[in-house]
């Protein structure tokens, strides 16, 4: 029987506040923002998928996971949230990003905040022929990118180029570097007739650096931090074409990190000039020394835990914020190489979730 001083001390131990990611499948955003919280020691951590093979669903260290419908997922959640009062709900996958964004209202009456940026900059960066053209408004520098309406316009653009569907704010997919018209044809043709809007975006060689750069702003589009990691290809994992001098990387991303000072002032502008107002991840090529933005993604990057590993925990940074009201200056950055790999589990077909 614990002592009066043990009791004593233990009613002084803060209250966790619990956490839900939705979206937790293997290699996922979710299973890294699991670890970024994990290593903080100060949530009770809850997940949910609608696989019931989603490798999370068996993590060590959940509090507790569930499998819920996708035909009714926003009452699954809500059941989860309302089981364990669940105090903040991160998306896991661009896929509940966007479930969740359109039912924000229903989360608010009931005092769950989702940790994700607004509803304006989510809906803009799902269309990439918008997003570009907004960038291009302001005076960024962009690599040319244009909404590909009617096939025969691929014979007049420039190539090498990079073909990708529109809609949707990351990932790989679909992802193809055409070397001339005919190619390009011929993989646009096929994604047409399968009802995938496509945009074509001039190929930037990677010559001078490929780098992910997370800048992390406040609900008042105040920005907190950033951390930006220089990219490496030597491993499979990092890239999904590669063909002689040229490579379009993979969504796992490793390599530097370091201060960087110059990429991450100018993807910090990019975050000012969209008026981000939460996480943010930029992917971009340097063209003598100018940060080129191709792909923006407005939610925490699948590379947050390396980012929490070198001292930028921004899961935890913006928790604490939209919690606590605490403002958490980032740690001093490790500087060094955050190389990746897959990892293995067995789990008994009984204990399979349904």
């Amino acid at each position: 029987m614990p002592s009066q001083v043990d009791v004593l001390s233990h009613r002084r131990q803060p209250l966790k506040k619990s956490v839900l990611i939705a979206g937790i499948a293997g290699a996922s955003l979710g299973t890294e923002l699991f670890k970024s919280l994990r290593q903080t020691g100060r949530y009770s951590i809850y997940g949910a998928d609608i696989s019931p093979y989603a490798y999370g669903l068996y993590e060590q260290g959940f509090a507790r996971t569930y499998v819920v419908d996708l035909g009714n997922y926003i009452a699954s959640i809500l059941e989860v949230c309302k089981r364990h009062r669940i105090d903040v709900i991160v998306p896991g996958g661009e896929g509940p990003l966007y479930l969740l964004t359109a039912h924000r209202d229903l989360f608010d009456r009931e005092n769950i905040i989702l940790a994700m940026n607004s509803t304006r900059l989510v809906e803009l960066c799902t269309n990439k022929a918008r997003t570009f053209e907004y960038l291009n408004g302001r005076s960024i520098p962009i690599p040319e990118t244009r909404l590909i309406d009617d096939i025969e316009e691929l014979r007049h653009i420039k190539y090498p180029c990079v073909l990708k569907p529109s809609t949707g704010s990351g990932g790989s997919v679909f992802v193809h570097l055409a070397e001339d018209a005919n190619e390009a044809i011929v993989y646009a043709s096929y994604l047409k007739r399968r009802g995938v809007s496509l945009v074509a975006q001039d190929y930037i060689s990677h010559d001078e650096g490929e780098y992910s750069v997370g800048v992390l702003s406040l609900p008042s589009g105040e920005i907190l931090g950033s951390i930006a990691m220089q990219k490496v290809f030597s491993a499979k994992l990092s890239y999904v074409i590669k063909y002689k001098d040229r490579i379009i990387s993979s969504p796992y991303s490793q390599g530097l990190i370091d201060d960087f000072k110059d990429v991450r002032r100018q993807a910090e502008n990019i975050a000012l000039e969209i008026d981000s107002r939460g996480p943010l991840n930029i992917q971009g090529r340097l063209v003598r020394g100018v940060f080129y933005p191709f792909e923006i993604n407005p939610r925490f990057s699948g590379g947050t835990y390396l980012r929490a590993m070198a001292g930028f925990n921004e899961i935890d940074m913006f928790l604490r914020f939209v919690l606590e009201g605490k403002r958490v200056s980032p740690k001093k950055i490790k500087r060094g190489y955050f190389l990746r790999s897959l990892k293995e589990e067995y789990i008994c077909c009984r204990a399979i979730k349904t």
